[in-house]
């Protein structure tokens, strides 16, 4: 059993470092390898980590849990001070990078949340609300996918637009997340030449995140 991390300790050795922030050591080494988290070698080659080490992997952990890819979170990462403890400012630049995007994100929920029990523009038809909402499939021309799901739908009288006139397929939603994140990094990039505009700002695009899945699969806290 790895010895509790003390409070008064600066540095942490990787098992410390892996129970006192609920991961396996294999994960915090795959961070290390995809330069997320560093580390100093002792005389004896071992890790050991400067205890600040413990926020940036619980901000690389609730960052994945909303689906950013490992990409997006290297280049936030990035913008961090190194060779000293970065200071609530410095966290507050590196939140600028996905306010954007996470605006967007939580829009798309909770029209999730709100919407899902009707009429999604799926051409299922099976709902009383979709011969009202989606006569004779009629979003279906628009394109594929659940076309209510995409963005907030809805007519606008003073365009003289019916029920689910201007509503935009998925492929769409997933154009403003990337330009999102684009105008997100583009934001950091002001701050720090380090922030680089990411390509892709769709949920889980990162071929890493399937790699820490696996490499954490033993304890389940990936």
């Amino acid at each position: 059993m790895p010895t509790q991390l003390s409070w008064k300790a600066k540095e942490a050795t990787v098992g410390e470092l892996a129970e006192r922030a609920g991961v396996a050591t294999s994960t915090l080494r795959f961070y290390e390898r995809e330069g997320l988290i560093s580390s100093r070698r002792t005389s004896g080659n071992q890790r050991r980590y400067s205890r600040d080490t413990l926020r940036r992997v619980a901000f690389i952990r609730a960052s994945q849990r909303l689906g950013l890819p490992l990409a997006a979170i290297r280049d936030a990462l990035a913008l961090l001070p190194e060779g000293r403890t970065p200071t609530r400012d410095d966290w507050a630049a590196v939140s600028e990078c996905w306010r954007e995007d996470l605006n967007q994100r939580i829009a798309l929920m909770e029209q999730l949340r709100d919407h899902l029990t009707d009429c999604i523009g799926c051409g299922c038809l099976s709902l009383t609300s979709c011969a009202l909402v989606n006569p004779m499939d009629r979003l279906g021309e628009q394109g594929p996918g659940a076309r209510q799901l995409a963005q907030p739908c809805g007519p606008d009288p003073a365009r003289g637009e019916q029920s689910g006139s201007g509503c935009r397929g998925e492929e769409d939603s997933a154009d403003r997340g990337s330009s999102a994140a684009r105008k997100g990094a583009d934001s950091c990039a002001s701050q720090a030449d380090s922030c680089v505009t990411q390509e892709d700002g769709s949920p889980g695009t990162d071929s890493g995140d399937r790699a820490v899945v696996a490499a954490g699969s033993d304890s389940g806290t990936v």
